[in-house]
């Protein structure tokens, strides 16, 4: 009885499969953070940046809605980011480092979703519909990230830095319910409405 032998060619393949590096492993640049702290003021470069990107945005949004309720939302909006922007240069001075922001990919492109929105819906009630749901957006996003750096803070020792940006997360919190009010009370249901009377 002769005995089965694997040809050199399924050798050769099997070696090569396993020596090819795994492609889902992610090689760090050369300035990523190796603890806690790095990556903690990570973030708070990131969600810097994030906020003033936002201070630019808010304003051609609310040029852009037509509902009352929402313009004065969205104005109030400004007024409160423009605090939080200088709350988190309060944070940056209490850590001794220089208020510097990082590219937020994240909020550049929710940012550029809401454009989108405004380019892709008609001025009136389903554009003001369209401008909460990118602002919703835009909050959920502030508000898991508030959550998780007041948690770096904390851990870090950090507890009046923690109630600092603790402040700025009731904020956001606050925004994303008014937002869902305006929504629900009036905008949507206009914009809805404004559907079937183009049916008709």
């Amino acid at each position: 009885m002769k005995t089965a032998t694997k040809s050199p060619e399924t050798k050769t393949s099997k070696a090569k499969t396993q020596s090819k590096p795994d492609a889902s492993k992610v090689k760090p640049k050369s300035d990523a953070a190796e603890g806690l702290k790095e990556l903690f003021i990570d973030c708070l470069k990131d969600i810097y940046w994030a906020e003033k990107a936002l201070v630019k945005a808010l304003p051609k949004m609310a040029k852009n809605a037509t509902t009352p309720i929402l313009v004065k939302g969205l104005n109030d909006h400004l007024a409160t980011t423009e605090e939080q922007v200088a709350r988190l240069e309060q944070v940056f001075e209490k850590i001794g480092k220089k208020a510097v922001g990082k590219k937020c990919e994240a909020m550049d492109g929710l940012i550029k979703e809401g454009q989108d929105i405004l380019e892709s819906t008609q001025p009136g009630a389903v554009r003001d519909a369209g401008i909460i749901a990118a602002c919703q957006k835009i909050e959920h996003y502030e508000i898991a990230t508030y959550g998780t750096i007041i948690a770096f803070a904390k851990t870090l020792g950090h507890d009046d830095i923690a109630q600092l940006l603790h402040e700025t997360l009731k904020e956001e919190k606050e925004a994303d319910t008014t937002l869902t009010d305006a929504a629900y009370n009036a905008i949507n249901f206009d914009a809805a409405g404004a559907e079937e009377d183009d049916k008709k």
